[in-house]
């Protein structure tokens, strides 16, 4: 049995990295911002197997508390647009450097860190260029972390698929930002946790770099057209132009939950496929399922009058 803590384990990625460990009876440190909150994690492993408690990312004390004894230590903690005082260089960098670097200097014996597919430090997309970066600090001071760099992931929770399935309820079309050509690889969020799970009694894995995709590859407007076969609802699909894009993200971005921001779609600009030489889930024994086998499951809510 080995004691994990797991940073920013109440999203939606990380409840189901929870949930798999707590399965094979591990102890679990759930470390995020608002433990309270996370409350809704015990459930998914015995009494007192769960405990989340509160840390922030950039305090140094926080991070040491947090995870001191720990076997294992893992990162999840990102954010998809910035606002206030949470933004991708705090969060995806400096964030990133403090809890690599307390490991490190911990010697914790195990660190995975989550990045994301599209990681570039020369994009010009913020998020995309600060993951990079963020990657690079964790294997500076943890030359021996494991760095995950998943696709699109999708999943009951997702703010994907669902997003645009909520959308597509009220709408009368569904926008096709660059004219839909981008392309994703859409991976499922408990194969994603496996590979985590995985990673971590796998000594081979250690300072490797793993590229997390599905069993096919999309283009955002097949995605689309997939979402409104699969909730029974036709709608015209838009292209918008990136320019005419980044003008609506330009006031869309003040709102309390951003529908589009500015650097989203810069980052729609490039497509987020596993490379054929890249490091993947199959290497760590993992079989990553279709979209098709699972979605329709959670995406019938969409359908009219929620038909099965």
């Amino acid at each position: 049995m080995s004691t994990v803590t797991i940073f920013g384990g109440s999203g939606f990625v990380g409840r189901y990295i929870v949930e798999k460990f707590a399965a094979k009876g591990h102890l679990i440190r759930v470390a995020v911002r608002n433990p309270i909150a996370a409350n809704f994690l015990k459930p998914l492993g015995e009494v007192g197997q769960i405990t989340p408690i509160q840390a922030s990312i950039l305090s140094t004390k926080d991070v040491e508390n947090a995870m001191a004894g720990s076997d294992i230590v893992i990162n999840l903690v990102g954010i998809l647009y910035e606002k206030g005082s949470q933004t991708f260089e705090a969060i995806h960098v400096e964030g990133a450097r403090c809890v690599a670097e307390k490991a490190a200097e911990l010697h914790i014996p195990v660190f995975l860190h989550m990045s994301a597919l599209g990681a570039k430090k020369n994009s010009r997309s913020r998020y995309a260029s600060t993951k990079a970066r963020g990657e690079e600090v964790v294997l500076k001071h943890f030359p021996e972390a494991t760095v995950f760099r998943p696709s699109v992931i999708f999943g009951p929770e997702d703010a994907f698929l669902n997003r645009f399935a909520e959308m597509a309820r009220f709408s009368p079309f569904l926008p096709l930002i660059g004219g839909g050509k981008t392309r994703f690889q859409p991976v499922y969020v408990g194969d994603v946790a496996e590979c985590f799970l995985k990673a971590a009694f796998k000594k081979e894995s250690r300072g490797k770099t793993y590229e997390l995709g599905g069993t096919e590859i999309y283009t955002f407007k097949q995605l689309m057209a997939y979402l409104l076969k699969t909730i029974y609802r036709k709608r015209l699909l838009l292209p918008v132009p990136f320019s005419l894009a980044r003008i609506m993200a330009t006031f869309a971005q003040f709102l309390p939950t951003p529908p589009l921001t500015p650097d989203q779609v810069e980052l729609l600009k490039s497509n987020t496929t596993v490379s054929s030489k890249a490091l993947i889930a199959k290497d760590l024994g993992v079989h990553v399922k279709a979209m098709e086998a699972l979605a329709p499951f959670y995406l019938k809510r969409y359908r009219p009058g929620g038909k099965t």
